[in-house]
């Protein structure tokens, strides 16, 4: 299992913050750094650059919202990333939430999984092929794209939590990327949905990076307590509110990983059980050195 780290929200109001993130992670060997696009930095654009200032880390996101951008668009500006890395580029995507599609943005949130399928119709040929013909009921689309340098394909993640989007990121995408998905849903639940979706398509084993909020500490009722707090939005998120009632779980803080080292060592060891090809840690931390340590502690997990 590959142990990657998360370049935060509040990092991505600072372009070199985020850079220097992603420079650190790869020093300190971690496999992947994955951004998260919300209302800083886009998340593209930022790690088209850091992919210029590394040289061996993969650079994910986690994850762009397809809405606000044509297909053609978004697998441009992928592609650029691609090539400015060299191929360590990986695109996370997702449907947002309702109340920000339509709220914010004044788009459309209706039959998000067909919009999903169709917007994957297309992304992925351009992403694979560089060229694609489409006639669907939200787009047509007769276009080519060419970037010489660019490794083909980019893989693409989707942003997938309920049965309708885990058959498309089986079925259609490279896999999932997950955000507050409890253990106990990713074995009985996620990995399930998305293998049988990729076998039936007849596709590879898909992947599956869990993002999990995690922190090596000595007070893991502290930790717990102040993560409950800054977390406590999600709850008011139908898409994830779903997962953690699935998971049997009061609030997000109820399924991090916080503890000692045996703690986080048979969280780790389940997950790798389980199937998860990559953890995706957000490391929360509530002050003192539990922060590096647990950059320290996962550190040594990736050797």
């Amino acid at each position: 299992m590959r142990i990657g780290v998360t370049c935060g929200a509040a990092a991505a109001n600072h372009l070199n913050t985020s850079i220097g993130k992603a420079k650190e992670a790869e020093a300190a060997g971690f496999r992947t750094m994955w951004m998260v696009h919300a209302f800083g930095h886009d998340a593209i654009n930022t790690l088209s650059m850091a992919g210029r200032e590394t040289s061996s880390i993969e650079l994910g996101t986690s994850v762009v919202p397809i809405q606000p951008r044509h297909p053609v668009s978004l697998a441009q500006q992928s592609l650029t990333a691609a090539a400015a890395s060299g191929g360590r580029f990986t695109l996370g995507v997702g449907l947002s939430h309702k109340s920000m599609v339509e709220d914010m943005l004044g788009l459309s949130y209706e039959q998000p999984a067909r919009q999903m399928r169709e917007y994957l119709e297309i992304l992925c040929p351009l992403l694979r092929d560089g060229r694609v013909n489409h006639d669907g009921t939200q787009f047509r689309v007769h276009a080519g794209i060419t970037i010489e340098d660019a490794p083909r394909p980019v893989p693409v993640l989707l942003a997938a939590l309920g049965p309708a989007m885990l058959g498309l990121a089986g079925g259609m995408a490279d896999g999932t990327i997950t955000w507050l998905t409890g253990l106990n849903t990713l074995e009985n639940h996620t990995a399930p949905l998305i293998t049988k979706a990729a076998a039936a398509a007849g596709r590879p084993r898909p992947r599956i990076v869990a993002g999990l909020p995690l922190l090596l500490t000595n007070d893991p009722d502290a930790a717990r307590a102040s993560l409950a707090k800054q977390l406590s939005f999600y709850n008011a998120m139908p898409s994830y509110r779903a997962m953690l009632d699935r998971e049997g779980a009061a609030g997000p803080a109820d399924v991090a990983i916080i503890g000692g080292e045996n703690v986080l060592d048979d969280a780790i060891a389940r997950l790798e059980n389980i199937g998860v090809t990559d953890l995706r840690a957000s490391i929360t931390g509530t002050g003192g050195d539990s922060e590096a340590r647990t950059l320290n502690y996962l550190a040594s997990k990736t050797t």
